[in-house]
């Protein structure tokens, strides 16, 4: 599936992967970080705000990693 058709999926903030897989906010955020089809959206640093990346998982790659995880 190219990047235009990812757009138009449903996508999972690590919240909602959290309550469907019942693994840790940081797991989740860990395992989805660097993993290629997942947006994020990023806040740079400034002198009162850390910096804070958001970030949410389109179907089709929550999918694969899910049967990644499986076949491990």
């Amino acid at each position: 599936m190219d990047a235009a058709n990812t757009l138009l999926e449903k996508h999972y903030s690590p919240a909602e992967v959290v309550r469907l897989w019942g693994w840790s906010d940081d797991f989740i955020r860990d395992l989805f970080q660097d993993e290629p089809g997942v947006l994020k959206s990023e806040r740079p640093e400034t002198m009162h705000k850390r910096r804070y990346t958001s970030i949410r998982v389109p179907e089709s790659v929550l999918l694969r990693v899910g049967k990644k995880l499986q076949n491990k």
